[in-house]
């Protein structure tokens, strides 16, 4: 199993977006993204320079990915 590097909400923000996802608003330093294709999940990103490991993995699950199908889209 891959490691997860160490990445910022911004740079979540654009791997997510090459599988559909958009910024639908932002509320303080959350963006909140969702998914224009079916199942129109959403999903709360932090907009810190570093995402925690676990939350980055918790919305890894969330978005519907395994690591390396998100590592792939860095």
């Amino acid at each position: 199993m891959p490691k997860l590097p160490v990445l910022s909400g911004v740079e979540v923000v654009k791997a997510l977006s090459k599988r559909g996802y958009v910024i639908d608003h932002q509320t303080g330093s959350h963006m909140i993204l969702r998914n224009e294709n079916p199942p129109h999940r959403r999903l709360t990103i932090p907009n810190y320079r570093e995402v925690a490991k676990g939350t980055l993995l918790a919305i890894i699950h969330q978005a519907g990915l395994t690591r390396e199908e998100f590592i792939a889209l860095l």
